[in-house]
């Protein structure tokens, strides 16, 4: 018995243990199972509305697969959902409750960037992070919160892809048509500065409110269609622009020749639009975030249509968006966050003073937890649904944008914009370094634009509902060719013509559409001229004018403020002065024919070539033989008797006779040319402008003339002409009266104005006067446009249409066609240059060459013919060349001229008997020959061998120095 209660006892004890143990392991899982709930606010729009429901179910969404992929997680976020009731102070009102009385961790939303505003403040009051997944006003980046955090891209971000569009296409105007509201305002500074760095302006900005009713969104697209531009940008949210876009296709807006580009606004929304929406937005073009298609997407699509079908039944063909996608990343991203910070502290701390406070807003206290929260948020990382998830100063990263076109029920995607590449037709994630920026509309697919047209739009139209276009023309009688304004009394009309408006009309009828206009006179009341060309241009600037069609000269003060076409004449600021009669009646006029330099060179030519024929001739030519002044008259005299080909003295050398036949053809040219240009000089009329630059005249202090109005008044002052040495004239005969008079006389010295201009002067007055320059460079003259306008670049190239084909000609013919009796009449202009040295060169190139190759040759001769003079070494250098030159004064005997002469004189031939005679040893005394003047002295020869200690019996005996011992 007692063994039997032992048993039971120690049975009891060890059961008592087991339960004890299981209790305590049961009980420890169930600690380790606890979670914490964080508390997090919700703030959004008409929770009844099937975009609200979508973005709820989204986070929902969100938190039930990061919770179920973490199931450690020890934080579980416990969302509080309030209505704004699309109203701030309603959003403002919500996140306070929020915050001071249910202590929320962190508030997700508001929905709109108005509403951000006040919110962001409150969570940076109370330490409590506020992250939006919808706001996208630029505005909200200056608030520089550590508490605020951004999840969607901000909308500044969406422009360079925008204007990368307005460029490919060359678009240079276009119309931001957009929400009254801090969404609608926040992003036009940002589209401004982007257009106008591709040369695109903005001209009119079309606001509408955000309640607009239907009357006045058709009112502002009325005002729209009487306007030039036809390329809008439309950046609202979807409420107001399915009705633009709807109004817009009721008036035909929606038609050929319109350009819609929609912002990330609308184009987000895109995939929730119905048919009869994305109907009336046929045509159109958007900009969205990218978001890649991945299989976590199109798993996620699938179960989430499965939940919301199963939640909202009555909502049938809801699609998800792009905020919808943020929507999701933005909650994963905070319950990643909540969980790395951790169970911590998740209570407010109550602020001084805040226990006696009269408002709530001083009740707030400061979430405990807020400042590691803010941190975790900041650092957080991931691929999300719409792409990659990172913040940099509280902002999302920009990233891709997808071009869309739409196209029946549906978008399509045309391309893409990077931020490396610009526009590309397709994605490379391979290799992003190496690419350049582009914005080549080949980068994009086709296009059907609205109207189902597949033609680009030029971007602008002459509005058909419009007026008619204002061409500004100026009253000017200077030269009426160009533009002549008469007045009709009778029907009370003007009739417009000339050069510039004929022009004008062909480049208009040039352009590929039609343009409607009239010509208004830049006039006062009595019919006058109203200002100077510059005012008439101001006009434009000030919007009085459309166009100018009139002789205005491109100027770059003047393109400031409006723009010009291309030239359509010659460009040049040139000078018309009188013409003299330039024959010169001095004494002198015979030196004229030739230069200075031609006259030395020929001089020292015929002292040259003098030089050459006696060296040739002396030996052998008794006429260049005798005293020495004899024979230096002699050579001079036969060199420039050459020149009238009266030399008589005969030339026996053949080297001479070579030199002679060059010299004298070089002679027969010079002598021809000089007998032509002074014929020139004495009997045709010389006219020679009176002025040849604009220097001459201002150190002259003479008046100068040009037209009243021009410019040409201003750059003269400019260039140093003092105001009182101007003289204005109103017409070509005015001017020509001025001319006449002379500046001493009333009138000018001179007329300054651009050449068409004084063209056109000079085809009347051509018999009087001549003209100058160009003094200063111009442009020409230009069609004057507003600043910007999109008739610029196609009225050019109807320019050009123009003037390259022969409807210019034409138009010069009709009105600048000259006199024919002017024509016959113009006297010849000579400038009456005289011959120069580069004119001849070559001929005394030849006439040297020739001379110096006949010395040379007579040269080498010669000494090879005296070269035992060389070999002897013991005569000094100096003493041979006396020598040489005794050898070369004297007669050459072995030449035909001497023996022929000897013969008829009955004198001895025999060369060797005569030098026996001439030898001093022999006895006998021989009379010296008449012919040999000095020439019989002392035989050089012998003397050099004689003082050489050489017997003069011994002189070497060659036949050479035979031939040459005695005259």
């Amino acid at each position: 018995m007692k063994r039997r209660t032992r048993t039971n006892l120690i049975c009891s004890f060890f059961l008592l243990i087991s339960l004890s143990s299981n209790l305590s392991l049961v009980m420890g899982q169930k600690s380790q199972n606890t979670t914490i709930p964080v508390k997090v606010g919700v703030v959004l729009d008409d929770l009844d509305s099937s975009s609200t429901k979508v973005w709820l179910s989204c986070i929902e969404m969100a938190l039930s697969d990061f919770y179920t992929s973490r199931a450690s997680s020890s934080t579980r976020l416990a969302l509080s959902i309030r209505d704004s009731r699309e109203d701030v102070v309603d959003a403002a009102a919500a996140a306070l409750d929020l915050i001071k009385n249910l202590q929320v961790q962190a508030i997700l939303g508001p929905k709109s960037s108005m509403q951000a505003n006040f919110v962001i403040d409150l969570g940076e009051e109370a330490q409590v992070p506020i992250m939006s997944f919808s706001a996208t006003s630029p505005s909200l980046t200056s608030i520089r919160s550590p508490y605020f955090f951004r999840a969607v891209q901000n909308d500044s971000s969406q422009v360079k892809a925008i204007s990368a569009i307005i460029e490919a296409f060359g678009w240079r105007e276009a119309v931001p048509i957009y929400v009254d509201n801090e969404f609608g305002e926040g992003v036009i500074p940002y589209l401004a500065d982007a257009l106008q760095e591709v040369e695109a302006r903005i001209p009119y900005r079309s606001v509408i409110p955000p309640g607009a009713s239907d009357d006045q969104i058709k009112a502002e697209l009325y005002k729209l269609r009487t306007m030039q531009t036809r390329v809008f940008i439309v950046h609202m949210l979807p409420s107001l622009g399915i009705h633009l876009f709807a109004k817009a296709q009721e008036i035909g807006m929606m038609d050929e020749g319109y350009v819609w580009i929609m912002t990330g606004g609308l184009t987000n929304h895109i995939t929730t639009m119905s048919s009869s929406v994305l109907n009336s937005m046929e045509g159109a073009l958007g900009v969205r975030t990218y978001v890649p298609q991945k299989v976590e997407l199109m798993d996620f699509r699938v179960r989430w249509k499965k939940k919301f079908q199963k939640e909202n039944p009555n909502i049938i063909d809801a699609e998800l968006d792009v905020p919808a996608l943020r929507a999701y990343d933005a909650a994963f991203a905070l319950a990643m966050a909540v969980e790395n910070v951790g169970t911590r502290n998740f209570g407010f701390e109550k602020m001084n003073g805040s226990t006696n406070s009269s408002t709530d807003l001083e009740a707030l206290g400061l979430s405990q937890n807020g400042p590691e929260l803010g941190k975790s948020l900041a650092s957080t990382k991931f691929t999300g649904l719409a792409g990659n998830f990172s913040f940099v100063d509280g902002q999302l990263q920009p990233s891709i944008f997808e071009m869309v076109n739409v196209i029946g029920h549906a978008a399509k995607t045309i391309g893409f914009w990077t931020p490396q590449s610009g526009l590309v037709k397709k994605l490379n994630f391979t290799n992003t370094e190496n690419t350049t920026y582009s914005t080549s509309k080949s980068n994009l697919g086709p296009i059907l634009w609205p109207g189902d047209s597949t033609s680009v739009p030029k971007g602008w139209e002459n509005p058909t509902y419009g007026k008619r276009l204002k061409v500004g023309v100026p009253i000017s009688d200077a030269f009426a060719e160009f533009v002549r304004v008469v007045p009709d009394p009778s029907n009370n009309t003007t009739e417009v013509s000339g050069f510039c408006i004929d022009v004008f009309d062909a480049a208009m009828r040039k352009l590929p559409y039609a343009v409607s206009y009239d010509f208004i006179p830049f006039a006062r009341p009595d019919g006058t001229s109203a200002g100077s060309y510059s005012d008439l241009v101001h006009q434009v600037y000030l919007g009085k004018f459309d166009a100018l069609a009139a002789d205005t000269t491109i100027r770059a003060d003047r393109s400031l403020y409006v723009d010009f076409t291309l030239p359509y004449t010659e460009s040049g600021v040139v000078m018309v002065v009188p013409m003299k009669d330039g024959k010169s009646k001095n004494a002198w006029i015979f030196l004229k024919p030739l230069t200075w330099d031609l006259w030395l060179t020929s001089s020292c030519f015929f002292v040259f070539i003098g030089f050459v024929v006696w060296v040739l001739e002396h030996r052998i030519n008794e006429e260049f033989r005798g005293p020495p002044l004899h024979q230096v008259g002699t050579s001079f005299w036969f060199s420039f008797s050459t020149m009238v080909f009266a030399h008589r003295e005969t030339v026996i050398s053949n080297l001479a006779r070579f030199v002679v036949i060059v010299w004298v053809f070089v002679v027969l040219v010079l002598t021809q040319s000089y007998t032509a240009s002074l014929t020139s000089l004495l009997t045709v009329q010389q006219l020679q402008p009176t002025f040849t630059n604009l220097s001459v005249l201002i150190k002259e202090e003479e008046y100068i003339g040009y037209i009243n109005g021009s410019f040409v008044g201003k750059l003269l002052i400019q260039n140093g002409v003092h105001p009182s040495k101007l003289r204005p004239y109103n017409s070509s005969a005015q001017c020509n009266e001025f001319l006449t008079n002379g500046s001493a006389n009333g009138g000018i010295a001179a007329a300054i104005d651009e050449t068409p201009n004084m063209k056109l002067f000079l085809a009347k007055y051509c018999s009087t006067y001549t003209m100058i320059g160009p003094l200063f460079k111009t442009d020409g003259f230009g069609f004057v446009f507003p600043k910007g306008s999109p008739l610029v670049s196609d009225v050019s190239r109807a320019i050009l249409n123009v003037t390259e084909g022969d409807e210019m000609k034409d138009i010069e013919n009709k009105w600048f066609t000259a006199d024919t009796t002017c024509s016959d009449t113009k006297p010849t202009i000579s400038n009456s240059n005289s011959l120069g040295l580069d004119s001849f060169w070559g001929l005394f190139l030849i006439a040297g060459v020739s001379s110096l190759s006949a010395l040379i040759i007579f040269a080498v001769s010669f000494c090879y013919r005296h070269r035992h003079i060389f070999m002897t070494t013991d005569a000094s250098g100096w003493k041979r060349i006396r020598v040489m030159l005794g050898f070369f004064d004297q007669k050459d005997l072995s030449s035909h001229t001497f023996r022929k002469s000897g013969a008829r004189d009955g004198t001895s031939s025999n060369v060797g008997a005569a030098a026996v005679e001439a030898s001093p040893n022999n006895n006998t005394t021989c009379p010296p020959s008449p012919e040999s003047g000095r020439s019989n002295d002392t035989d050089p020869d012998s003397d050099f061998f004689r003082e050489q200690g050489t017997p003069v019996g011994e002189i070497p005996n060659t036949p050479e120095g035979a031939q040459e011992t005695n005259n």
